[in-house]
Order: structure tokens, then sequence, then C-alpha cells
């Protein structure tokens, strides 16, 4: 530190240096830092004595300088003191003695300046004993020490009781005294210092006194708190809180057990402020890091519990080990230590003050203050008092008193909610430091969640006032203000339901009624919130606390034990245990069961049933955990074949449907879960929604619907209800209301329907991907099924206003939406049918009419009302060139109407009514049913049949007035601007096609549409062609269905067999429905004129043998489809075939040749693709059980050349149909045709001229009775099934047995019947028997020998029906009786003929050709040849071509086939000529016959080998059917439509040709199939067309070794 005093000051001291210090001093003096001044002025000083010391400066100048200086400031005398007191020290160091001398003289000038009491205080004794200021150094420091030892170490104060007990005992006495008088806090202490003065006590322990009686009488508060407010102002801030931590320190020992009234008073005092929780909370034990250890080890505990729990235990020694671990555990738990920061806190609460207690638990792990139960119910009181008056006001239930709670005597506790907004402020944080153990308090829980519900019911006022307000003013700012508060409010109670409510719920123990109260709120939140909330309790609130833990667990091993024992039987008792446990624990109980459930379908029922004991907030739950188990990541929803539904899903779906029906839960968020799912494109989980509609609303959609139930579900609701489900689902009424309003509450309907219609395609082209082609079907018709379904419920469901209200117009669904049509129309279609009724009732209501008339025109006019902007609509929905064929009108018709409109289920009506008959006299019967319950059983039944018979008329009078209205419209139907053809075309492109696969009953609609158009008469609608082009090429239709959509093809197909097949079955019916009908033109005139000339109708032989056509082109489809090896060709094609096994095949080497290869199928597939074998052998099975009632091709029709020209040329189905070359369409029908007619052609060549007399015969007497009585028919049935019945050797016996049987039969019934004797017919049949017996025959050969044998003694009988009648006779009887009665049967037989043999001359055997049909030929062969050189451009015209030829040949050569006209004798006469002529020939033939045999065989086996490959090839494309051996009769040469004679000559004794190329038959015919596949459609025509062109006889030629080489 730098000189203040300079050397030149001392060394000029007088001159000017004494100035110069002075003037220093009192500069330093006046410095206003009084610091600085008061340090710089000791410097100052300090070095003027020390130059003094040194000898610088004398003593006397420095006192005289010193003098000056003491007046500038009032401490300078210390100062001076002070530098004295350091020089003393100093010096009194120093060896130089001279320093100290004038140290000495410096102090001794000074003393008139320095008192010398201060000097005594600081120098030193001996330095005083020299100055003379004291006597002695010694005495003076004795007499120090004496006065410190009283002065610090003598006690005044008394600490203990004992030392002044008096003084003490009045203490306790004034403060333990009476308070209830005029006594103040004031006057006891002035009290408490008068004493603590008189009696010396130590004002500490006066404190502590204070408190101890403070802790005895807490009720004092008013009194102590503020005598110890004033009594601090005496002592130092932190005396208190010493105090109080050594009383609590003192009760820290192990044993030690610390009072609550010492808890309560530092409470007190903490909220009163006059201690610092920070300062008193050190004091406290245990530290915080212990009390986190300790939280951190009950996680631990709980989590091992928890494994313990899980854990499979294989020995009893392992459950002892496990309960001593238990008793151990609760040994360690049983004596916690003391936590005084817990008493403390718990103290705190009792007194009400929130915010050192939010303090104390905010130090600590969350909620392990509150799992201590003191603290948890501390807490709840306190809330119990801060809701009171809220609660008071709008939580009390009516009728409910309660018992109100008085509030906190202390003004510091929290203030009570009045408002919701401070029940937020206030209570809201208190619940979430109570978290799950608001359980200790089951009323607290009570009155929160009343809260909630009173807030909800609060908020939903306000939003509608908001809304209100907001549409009046638009803008609002204290309203808007109080939403935003409410908004607040509301996800404040959800926080709170999901940390407090829910986890408390968890620890309750089962308490039903607390969940149905939490309900009580959870109802009033839209799904959404609820399943969030279930969400986080099932996920996470149960891994948030160790208590929780331990209660999952419990849960689990609860659950497993329950379900473990849970059985049909024991479904009571397991299902109250499972209510006892769902009350606490839903959300884990239902994961578990569902989880069993997706592993056990069977649990499915009893667990359904055993949930009858759940609370509505259980129910809820439940729905929650279902879709959160169907919308599980990690489960695959297909099977590892990835060809079907993991049966886990189709268990919950089916679980689904049980349990929504069964019980009251909410299917909102279910249902927007299938949404959401097909906005994803997934349409797994449609499955639900299937289960779910057809339980609640008990409609069904399967495909194995009965003919019955299909019948029955064209009729009304309750003919629907009865007879058209397999379950008889009653009580639906419930179920299906609560499914309707959570689809229109949540507008979810249309929706649904919409998604589902589009996603029917993104199943195929999105969602399909990489699937299996099996599995994307099966979730086509899922999807597709549901849409039918959930359509279906709708629209029986919905209120027609609702309907029509959410249903847009179709060109809104079709162009907008997307929707494809035949889903627009299905959803359409009831809107209308709602909207027409109504209209019609209006109308009525308006006008009234009872007549009849009147009736159909308001309904017509209704329709017309309704339906006209229908067809405005529909026209955007195709190209324009469509409505030129058909107009809107009729497509909206077909569309818009369905079963229900066209025909009246009477036989439905009727079989149910029989059955309530039944019913009633079954109740009538039972003796055990007492009389009320018969009478209100009776009663049902009795409502029921009238509900049904009433419905019955109703739908009569709707069918009626229907028709009406079809009558007037059907002139405007079609339009046929281009061609029929075409017109067809897009009636079955757009109309029936895609509803014949929509559902069952739009299969048999489409059907009975067809028929209905038909007998309407309806102008340019061509049946015919209609009915061609659906069965002539089904295989594309096949192969692009689905499963469920090929079951619906195949209904409609039976349908529209079973039509046709009622058709041919009898001329009456088919003269009686067709034959004046427009649609069996055959000639197609130009349009409009639909002339009524009688020969352009296509008659009734004629429409047999398109029949067979038909069911041949079946044939081939069926065949090429089972050959190609696809699956779905395969199982499509069985499908079909089971659905139309009651009307096809009829004809027996169809049937058999299906059968062939079914048999191959089932041999191929057994251990390929199982489904398919199954499919297979089912099939098989059923055509096996069917051939009895197969009948042989020539009794199916009559075989005549003119059938060929029976079909319209444009009949032809298929690519490349409608645009072929006249000439090519021809031909491509009649070679299609060729094999199948083949037979049929063979029958008539016998019986040319007889053809009218045979179908009359044929027709009007079907059953003529044989010898034994039974009808002919029933011979071939009896003979198809000992065929069946016999092995193979047998079957060859009975062959031989039966052909020869037959020849004689037949050559009895010749016309030279008499000439010939019985013994050459026996002749003839030894040789016939000979012959076959060489080699064996398969029965497609055996068929053939009977056949030809057949033929050519047919061709000499009198009359066709005699032949007929007597060859099945004879059929039956060789297999029924004995030898001797077959030949009496002969005899019998023969003389029958012989009779009536003059009446009707036969057309020619096979050795004479008969004139008449040579020159027929002749005219045929030319006409075709004319039309195969023209081709036509137009349809029309190859139409017009077609069947003018058509008209020509059947007018020549069938004649007697229409109906009776005037030159109809004239025609007899000819008749009878031409086979007079014939018969000559015949016999001649006859004689030379037998003679020939040998030679023609050898011929016939040459020619065979001669023929050349082409023709081969030629005849398997003529085949048709991809090569199955199934029309081994067709083509066997005799079955050859145009055989010249010699060669139908050949044919009676082919039998040695066939011996000899048996086995090579087999072979070709093996080949045949597999080469006939290969060949295009292009390739065949061309083919046939060349074959076509031959001349007659060379092709006739070429034909017959063709076939006999093929035999070979």
């Amino acid at each position: 530190m730098a000189a203040l005093l300079p050397t030149e000051w001392i060394k000029n001291w007088e001159k000017g240096g004494k100035s110069e210090f002075v003037q220093l001093c009192r500069a330093l003096s006046e410095n206003k830092n009084h610091d600085v001044g008061f340090r710089d002025i000791q410097q100052a000083l300090y070095e003027l004595a020390y130059h003094v010391v040194r000898g610088n400066l004398k003593h006397d100048q420095a006192s005289n300088v010193l003098g000056d200086v003491i007046e500038f400031r009032e401490d300078m005398p210390s100062i001076l003191a002070d530098v004295f007191c350091i020089l003393d020290i100093e010096t009194s160091c120093l060896e130089e003695k001279n320093k100290r001398d004038h140290f000495t003289q410096l102090v001794l000038a000074c003393l008139y300046l320095v008192s010398d009491t201060v000097l005594k205080e600081r120098l030193d004794p001996e330095t005083l004993e020299s100055l003379g200021l004291i006597k002695q150094s010694q005495q003076f420091n004795q007499k120090s020490v004496k006065i410190k030892t009283k002065l610090f170490y003598k006690q005044q104060k008394f600490n203990l009781l004992r030392e002044e007990n008096e003084g003490y005992a009045k203490l306790i006495a004034e403060l333990g005294q009476d308070l209830s008088g005029n006594i103040t806090s004031d006057l006891i202490l002035e009290n408490i210092k008068s004493l603590i003065g008189c009696f010396n006590l130590d004002p500490n322990r006066v404190l502590d006194i204070i408190l101890e009686v403070y802790e005895c009488r807490p009720e004092y508060d008013d009194f102590f708190v503020p005598l110890i407010e004033s009594y601090m102002y005496m002592c130092e801030p932190q005396t208190l809180c010493h105090i109080l931590g050594f009383k609590f320190k003192f009760y820290q020992d192990p044993s030690g057990e610390t009072p609550s009234s010492l808890y309560r008073v530092a409470a007190v005092l903490l909220q009163h402020n006059l201690i610092d929780l920070e300062d008193l909370y050190v004091h406290l034990l245990p530290g915080d890091n212990a009390i986190i250890e300790e939280h951190k080890r009950e996680i631990v505990e709980a989590k091992q519990i928890v494994r313990k729990l899980t854990m499979v235990v294989l020995s009893s020694e392992k459950t002892e080990e496990k309960e001593k671990e238990k008793e151990k555990e609760e040994e360690k738990t049983e004596k916690p230590p003391d936590n005084q920061k817990l008493g403390l806190l718990e103290a705190l609460l009792k007194i009400g003050d929130w915010h050192h207690a939010q303090s104390i638990m905010d130090q600590m792990p969350p909620f392990y203050s509150t799992s201590h139960k003191p603290i948890a119910i501390a807490l709840c009181q306190l809330v119990h008092v801060t809701i009171e008056p809220l609660y008071r006001r709008v939580g009390v239930p009516k009728g409910a008193k309660g018992s109100p709670i008085s509030s906190l005597p202390n003004k510091r506790a929290p203030k009570q909610a009045e408002s919701f907004e401070e029940l937020r402020k206030e209570v809201f944080n208190m619940l979430c430091y109570l978290g799950p153990h608001l359980s200790h308090d089951p009323i607290l829980f009570a009155k929160v969640v009343r809260l909630g519900k009173a807030f909800m019911k609060e908020v939903g006022t306000v939003k509608r006032f908001v809304s209100d307000r907001v549409a009046k003013f638009q803008s609002d700012g204290s309203k808007q203000e109080d939403k935003e508060k409410m908004e607040t409010l509301f996800s404040c109670l959800l926080s709170i339901t999901d940390q407090v409510l829910l986890p408390s719920l968890s620890l309750m123990d089962c308490n039903a009624c607390m969940s149905e109260e939490l309900w009580g709120m959870f109802k009033t939140f839209p799904y959404q919130y609820r399943y969030r909330l279930y969400g986080q309790w099932k996920n996470e609130t149960y891994n948030s606390h160790p208590l929780l833990v331990k209660v999952k667990a419990q849960t689990i091993d609860r659950a497993k034990y329950i379900m473990k024992r849970l059985t049909k039987e024991n479904v009571k008792p397991s299902g109250r245990q499972i209510g006892k446990l769902s009350h606490s624990n839903p959300t884990i109980l239902f994961d578990y069961i569902l989880s069993q459930i997706q592993k056990y379908d069977n649990l499915i029922t009893p667990v359904v049933d055993s949930l009858k004991y759940l609370t509505s907030l259980n129910y809820d739950v439940l729905a929650y955990c279902i879709i959160e188990a169907l919308a599980n990541p990690e489960k695959e929803r297909m099977k590892h074949d990835d060809t079907t539904i993991s049966s886990w899903l189709q268990s919950l779906a089916s679980f689904c449907g049980a349990v929504f029906r069964k019980y009251p839960i909410e299917l909102a968020g279910l249902l927007q879960y299938v949404a959401n799912q097909l906005k994803a494109g997934k349409s797994f989980d449609l499955l639900i929604l299937k289960e779910v509609v057809q339980k609640m609303a008990g409609i069904e959609i399967t495909e194995e619907m009965t003919m019955e139930q299909l019948e029955a579900m064209t009729g009304g609701e309750q003919l629907k209800a009865e007879g058209g489900y397999f379950g008889q689902i009653r009580n639906t009424k419930k179920s299906s209301q609560r499914l309707k309003d959570a689809l229109l509450d949540h507008d979810l309907a249309l929706p649904l329907c919409l998604l589902m219609a589009q996603q029917r395609n993104g199943v195929v082209f999105q969602e399909g991907g990489e699937k299996h082609l099996k599995l994307v079907g099966k979730l086509y018709d899922q999807c597709h099924d549901t849409l039918v379904q959930f359509g279906g419920f709708l629209a029986s469901n919905l209120s027609t206003e609702d309907y029509i209200k959410r249903v847009p117009s179709i060109d809104v669904l079709c162009n907008e939406f997307h929707t494809p049509h035949d889903a627009a129309f299905f959803l359409s279609r009831p809107m209308y049918a709602h909207h027409i009724s109504s209209k019609y009732d209006e109308l009525k209501k308006a006008e009234k009419g009872n007549k009849q008339q009147h009736k159909v025109h308001k309904y017509i006019t209704s329709c017309e009302l309704v339906m006209a902007p229908v067809h405005e609509a529909v026209i955007s929905l195709h190209l324009p060139k469509v409505w030129d064929d058909i107009s809107p009108q009729f497509y909206a018709t077909f569309w818009s109407l369905t079963m229900y409109d066209l025909a009246v289920p009477h036989s439905s009506y009727d079989r149910e009514v029989n059955k309530l008959k039944v019913q009633m006299k079954a109740i009538d019967d039972n003796q055990e049913m007492p009389p009320n319950k018969k009478k209100k059983e009776k009663e049902r039944c009795t409502a029921l049949q009238d509900k049904l018979l009433e419905e019955e008329k109703k739908q009569l009078e709707h069918v009626q007035r229907v028709l009406q209205r079809l009558k007037l419209e059907k002139d405007n139907w079609l339009l046929a601007k281009s061609t029929k053809n075409e017109t067809i075309t897009k009636f079955l492109q757009l109309c029936i096609f895609p509803r014949c696969i929509f559902s069952a009953i739009d299969a048999v609609y489409c059907a009975h549409f067809v028929e209905l158009v038909h007998q309407q008469k309806t102008p340019n609608f061509s049946t015919l062609l209609c009915y061609d082009r659906v069965f002539s090429d089904i295989i594309y239709t096949v192969a692009s269905c689905t499963e469920n959509e090929a079951s619906r093809y195949g209904r409609f197909l039976c349908c529209m067999l079973e039509t046709v097949t009622r058709w041919h079955s009898d001329r009456v019916i088919y003269e009686k429905e067709c034959g004046n009908y427009p649609g069996f033109l055959t000639i197609l005139r130009a349009t409009g004129f639909d002339g009524g000339n009688k020969a352009d109708q296509l008659d009734y032989e004629n429409f047999r043998h398109v029949v067979h056509k038909w069911h041949y082109k079946l044939t081939k489809a069926s065949v090429h489809c089972l050959e190609t090896g696809e699956y779905t060709h395969i199982r499509n094609i069985l499908i079909v075939l089971t659905k139309i096994l009651p009307w096809y095949p009829k004809v027996l080497n169809l049937g058999q040749a299906l059968e062939r290869r079914v048999h191959k199928i089932c041999q191929e597939e057994k251990e390929k693709r199982p489904d398919l074998y199954a499919l297979a052998m089912g099939y098989s099975g059923q055509l096996k059980s069917r051939k009895p009632f197969m009948i042989p091709e020539n009794e199916f029709h009559h075989k005549d050349p003119p059938a060929r020209n029976a079909v319209p040329a444009t009949v032809q189905n298929g690519p490349g149909g409608a645009g072929m070359p006249t000439s090519l369409t021809i031909n491509t029908v009649r070679l299609e045709e060729g094999t199948t007619e083949e037979t049929a052609d063979k029958l008539k060549e016998k019986s040319q001229g007889v053809v009218k007399v045979i179908n009359k015969t044929v027709n009007a007497t079907p059953k003529v009775t044989t010898s034994n009585g039974n009808s002919a028919s029933n011979s071939k049935i009896i003979k198809e099934k000992d065929d069946k019945e016999k092995s193979g050797k047998e079957k060859d016996k009975e062959k031989k047995d039966k052909t020869p049987a037959a020849t004689p039969e037949m050559k009895a019934l010749g016309k030279d019947g008499k000439d010939k004797p019985k013994e050459e017919r026996a002749n003839k049949d030894e040789k016939a028997r000979e012959i076959k017996e060489k080699t064996p025959k398969s029965d497609k050969e055996k068929e053939k020998v009977k056949k030809e044998e057949k033929a050519s003694k047919e061709e000499k009988s009198k009359t066709v029906v005699t032949i007929i009648e007597s060859k099945s006779t004879v059929e039956k009887e060789r297999e029924k009786e004995p030898s001797r009665e077959r030949d009496l049967a002969k005899e019998m037989k023969s003389k029958e003929n012989a009779k009536g043999g003059e009446k009707v001359p036969v057309a020619g055997s096979l050795k004479s050709p008969v004139p008449r049909s040579e020159t027929s030929e002749s005219e045929r062969e030319q006409k075709r040849r004319k039309v195969d050189t023209h081709s036509s451009p137009s349809h029309s015209s190859t139409v017009k071509d077609n069947l003018n030829e058509l008209k020509d040949s059947s007018a020549k050569h069938y004649i007697n086939h229409t109906t009776p006209t005037l030159s109809k004798s004239k025609e007899r006469e000819v008749e009878k000529k031409d086979l007079d002529k014939s018969r000559e020939r015949s016999r001649e033939r006859e004689k030379k016959d037998e003679k020939d045999r040998k030679d023609r065989k050898r011929d016939h086996s040459n020619s065979d080998r001669e023929v050349p490959q082409d023709s081969t090839k030629r005849r398997k494309d003529e085949n048709g059917t991809t090569g199955s051996s199934k029309h081994s009769k067709s083509e066997s040469p005799s079955d050859s439509p145009r055989l010249n004679e010699k060669e139908k000559e050949k044919n009676k004794s082919k039998s040695s040709g066939k011996e000899k190329g048996d086995s090579i038959k087999a072979e070709k015919m093996e080949k045949s199939s597999s080469g006939s596949k290969k060949e295009s459609r292009h390739d065949k025509e061309k083919t046939e067309k060349k074959e076509k062109r031959d001349s007659t006889g060379g092709k006739e030629e070429k034909k017959h070794h063709k076939s006999s080489d093929k035999h070979r």
C-alpha cells in the first residue's frame, strides 16, 4: 500500500509537513465512503506514530499534531487506541529498546487525547503497567478472569425443571389453566415474561414447554398459535424449528413411535408459516433416497409375485416353498419403520394444509405417499370437504338424503368448490395425487362420478345453447369462452377418469354398484372417448403401480381357474364368478376369455351364457376388448395355406354375433371398426358384420337353402321368418331394433352398403393381389353375401322415410359413388317398392272406389309416378346404343321387381299353415302342458296362422296388380332396332347374367322373369334364342364365378331347365304355353311383324330336338370344365351340376359320360385337392341315385333328319357366334349338334312317315300298362337299377339276354310279323347271342347293338306307340321274369301288333331305302349348298335364311307335326303309298339279311381301316364334348343321321366289326377326348363346313367308316 505520509513531510515537518498532514487528515475524515476513510485515517495515524517510534519525529511534535486532528472524527480516540495497540504488539517483539521507549513516550504524551479505560481495554497489561495506568499487571489479570467467569460461566437462567421447580410449576399452571374465559395470549405472554425474569427461566425451555402443553391441548389452536407467534419475536427465527427438530429426533430410535400430537403441532405451525418446511424436513426420517429405494423394491417384489403366479408349478414341494416365501414376505411387511415424513403429511392433510402436503408429496415417488392407507383416507376426507357444496347442489341423486359434511374449522384450508371451474382448480389436483387409492373411499368415488355425470349434463345444455346462440348471432364472446372452459373441464374429467376412477375401480373389491355408477357417467361420453379410456386402462394403467401389477396377475390367475372349469352344465355358478371378477377388472378378464375363445370355439356358447351377470360398463368394455382383439396386428387373418380365413377370426365373429344379440351392448364402435377396415380396403372383418346381422336380425345368408326355403323367401316377411331360414330365429325384434338404431344414430347404414359394394371389386383387383384364388373368391363371396344380408336387413327394418332419406337415386349411386349396377338396384329396390305402395295408398284414400279395375289403375298410376324419374336416371348408366334394343323402362322394370312381385308361393303358405295346425294339434294332445301355457301357445299359433293367410291374400292382390302393369308396359319393352339376337344379347348381358348371380332368390327371379316375358307375348322377344343363349356355352360364365356365384348360377340354370323340361314333357303343355307364342317363332320377320303364320312356329317334336341339343351342350361344357384341371373350373362346374341335378342329365348316355368324367376327378383329386374330391364324390353319389330316372336318347326325342333345322341359326352362343356369316353359323349349329342328332335322326329315319302319330301317342298315352301292370317308364327305371347293382360280367349277360329278346319282338311288331313264325325269331335270337358272346362288350357297344336291332324291327312296326310299349315291357320282363314268361309276353305282343298291323304303314326298314326320304335328303343337300354359298352380313338375314330353310324342310318332312290343316288327309294318302312300297322292299331285304351278314362283317372291318385321319379328326370335333366317352351311342355308325340304306343294313351285323375293334376303340375314345380339346373353334367350324358340303352318299359313307374306325 502506498505511504500516505511522504518522508519529505517529516523532513520539513515544521515548514509545511505538519500542515500538509492536518490537511490530509481533514480530507480523509470528510470522505463520504465511511469504510475507506476509516482505513485511510488508521493508516495515516499509524505511519505518523511509526516515524515517532523510529525516531524520525519527536513525540511532542506528534502529540501536538494529533491534538489538532482528534476533533475531525468522533471515533478518532478509538482509532488512535487501535494504532497504539498494534504498535504495542510490534514494539514488544522488537529487540531495539529505544524504539520501545519512543513508543512509550508517545503514548504518555497522548494520554490527554485517549481515555485510560480505552487504553486498558486494548493495551497489554505490562504496557499499562509501564505507562503507570495500573499498579500491577498480575493483579489486573486475576481480576479480569474473575469478571469473565462471573459473566460467562455462572448460570443465571434455569434450564431443568428441578433447578427452578417453582418457576416452571407456575409456568405450567399459567399454560394449563382454563382458557375459556377472557384470557388472551397477550396476557399470558406478559405473565410468562415475568416468570422468566423472576425465576431466571431459560426462554428456550419455556418455548419447549409451551409446545408440550399445546400438544396436549390441541383444541386451543386459537390461543396457542398467537402465543407462540408473539413469543417468537423474542427468539431467534430458527429456534422454534430446532426445538421441533430435537423433538422429532428423540423418536427416531428403531423402536420409537412419533406421537400424532407432535405431527399435528408441527403441521399447524407450518400452516401458520411459523416455521419453514425446508428447515423442518431435514430433521425428519427416513431420507428421500431411502424412500425411493423402498419404492423400487416394491415394484420388483410385485413383478416377482406376478412371475410366480404365472409360473407353472410342477410339484408340491415348490408350492410349499412358495408358501414359505409368502410368509416371510408377510413378516417383512408387518413392521414398517416409522416414516415421520408421512406422519407429518397425514397431519397436514387432516388440518387441511394442502399446499405443504403437496410439497411433501412432490418429494416422493408418484402415489408412494397415498399408497399408505391413512394418508389416502386423510386426502379423501379433504376432498369430501372441498366438494361438499357443489355436490349438495348438483350431485345428490333424487330422493337421496345423504349426510352433509361440515367444513374444516381453520380458515387456511382449501376453499370449498361452488362451481365446476373451482372443482377443476382445487379438487382435480388432489384426486390426481390420490390416484388408484381412491378405492379406499367408495363413497367419495361415487360422489366424484356423480359430479362428472352432472357436469356432462351441463355440457350438453351448454352445447345446445351455444349452437343456438351462434346460429342467431354468429358471435358471442362470453358464450364461446364458456364453451372453451367446458372443453378444458371435459378434458380434465377424462384425465381424472383415466388416472383415478378406473385404476381405483380395479383395486375395489367387486363392487357392482360402483361399476353401474361409473357407467352412468360413461354413457354420456361418445364411444371414441370411452374406448380410449378402456385402452389406457387395459394396456397402461396396470403397469403404473405395484399394487395394480399384483391385481392384474391375480385376476388372470383367477380367470384361468374359472375358464378351466367352465362347461355348459355349470354356466350359472361360473357366470357368477366371472361377474364378480369383472366388476373390478373387466379388461384383464375379457382379454383372457377372448384369447381362450379364439383357441377353442366350443367355449363360445357357455361363455356367452355365463356373461349374464355383467354390469353395463362391463358389456361396454367387452365390446372394446372384442374390437381390440379383432384389430390385433400380430395375428394373421389367413391360415398358413393362404386359402381360408383364420379360425380365430371366425370364432371371434361368431362370438360377436351371439354376445351382441343376447346383451344390450352398444354396437357403434364395432360397426365403425368394420367401416374403417373397408375404407382401408380390408374385407376380412366383414365376417363380423355378417355374424352380427345374422344373429341380431335373424337374416341368414346361405347358399345351402332348399327349394322350399327359397320359395318361402319369395313371400312376405312373416313367411320368410317362418319358412325361409334354417334356424327359427325368434325374438329378434329388440336386437334388430338396437342394430337399426346404432346404424342410424351414427349414419353408418348407407356408408357400409356403399363400402361393401365398392369393396367387392376391390377384393379382386386390390386386396386380392398375391392371394390364392380360392381365398379371393371366398372374400368376394363374403363381401357380396354380407352386402345382400345387410341390404335385406335395412330394407325390412328401416321405415320408408328413413330409407328414402338415406339412399340416393340410382344414377347418383352408380355415377358418383361408383356402386356396381346390381348392388345399386339392390339398395334402391325396397325404396321403389315403399314409394309405390305409399303413393298407391295415397291415391286409394283420395278416391274411394273398391272396384278391382280402379285399384289396378291407381296402382299403375303410382308406378308411373315413382318409376318415371328412374327411367330417366338409368339412361346415364349405359351407352346410348344400348337403348336401341331394350327400353329404359324395361331395364328399370326388370331391376326394380322381385320374386314377391311375380308369383305367390301358395305351396309355401300352405306348408307353413299346415305346420301350425299340426303344432296346435300337438299342443292339444300334450297332457303335461299347463292349461295357461296351452292357451298362450294356441293363441300364438292361431295369430301366426291368421297373419300368414292375410299376407298371402295381400301378396296375391299385389301380384295381380303387377301383372296388369306389365301387360300394359310390355309393348314398349324391346325396341329391337338392330336384331332380335342383339336384343337378347343386351338382355342377357345387362339384366339376366348380373342379376342371376346376385342372390339365390334373384337367380329364381331371372328364370321366372324370362318365362314371364315369354308368357306376356312380348313383341321382339325370342324365347327360343334366349334359352339357347343361356344353355349353349356355359364354360365362360361358369369359369368366371366365385363359389357362391356358381351356386346361384346353378340355381338359375336349374329353374330355366325346369321350365324347358316342363314344356318338353308333354305336347299339351307345350302347345298351351308355347304353341302360338311369338317367342317360339322360327322365322324372324321384319321388326314389328310377328305374323300369325303357323308354319313359322317351332313345333313340339323339333322343340324336343332343341332341348336335346341343349342337354348335349351342357354336357360338352361340363366335360370341358372337368378336364381343364383348373381348380375354379372344376369346383364351379361341380357346384352347377349339383344344383341342376333334378333336371339334368335326363339322357342316359350323357349321364354316363358325366359319371365317368366325375369318377376320374374323384381318383385324381383324392390326394391333391380334398375339397374338390369331396365335391366330386358328393355329386357322383347323387348322380348315381338319379340314374334310374334317366332315359335313353330315343325316348328323349325322336331322331329324324329334319331335326337339324329345328334350331335358328343365330342361336349360337359364345365368341364369334353373332358376327359369323350365315353359312358358317348354320353349319356350326348343325354340326355342333352332329353327334347328338345322330341318335335322334336314327329314330326319325326309321319312322319318318308317322311322326305325327308317334308324337300324339307318346304324349297322350305315356303310361300304357304292360303285361305285369307296370308303366313303360318303370321298366326303364328297373332296368337301370339292375344295371347299377350288377357287376360287369352280370351286366354283360344281362345285355346279351336283353337285346336278342327285343329283336324278335320288334320283328313281331313289323307288318310281316304274321308271315314269320316264332321259330325263325328264336333262331335269330340265338344267332345274335352267339355273335355277342364271342367277345365281352362295353356297355356302350351293347347299347349300340341293342339300338341297331331295335331300329331294324321298329321300321316294320305298325305303330310307334306299340313299339315303345313292347320294347320297354319286354326289357322289363326279361329282367324280372323267367324265359317262359318272356316267350308268353312275346306271343301276346306279336298278336296285338298283328291285329293292328295294317293301320299305319311303316316308312321303311333298314333294308329298303325309302324314296321319300331320299328325295328329302337331296333337297336338303341342295338347300344347304345354297345357304353355304350365300353369306349375309346382317344378323336378320342370317336368321331369315336359316329359318326359311328350317320352315321348308319341316314342311316337307314334318307336315304332320304342325297343327291340323286342310291338306292333312292328302298327306296321309301319300304317306300310305310310300309305306306300302317300303314294306315290300323290307321283306326282300329281310330274307337276304342273314346270308350276307358274314360278308358285311369283313367289308366293315376293311372299310374301317381305310378311313383317312382327317375324317377321324373331324368326327372328333363333331362329338363336341372334350372327348368323354359319354356320347358313345351317338358316335356309333347306327346313330349317324344320314346313313345310306346299304350302310344301314350293315349295321345289323356290325357286331363282328365291334368284336375286332373293341380294344382299339377304347384307346381311340381316349385319344379323341384329348384331341378335341386342342382344336380351335375356327378349325372345327371349317372342317364341319367342308364335311357338310360333301355329297350325301359319299359323306355318309365317310361318316360310317370314320365312326367304326373310332370303335376299333
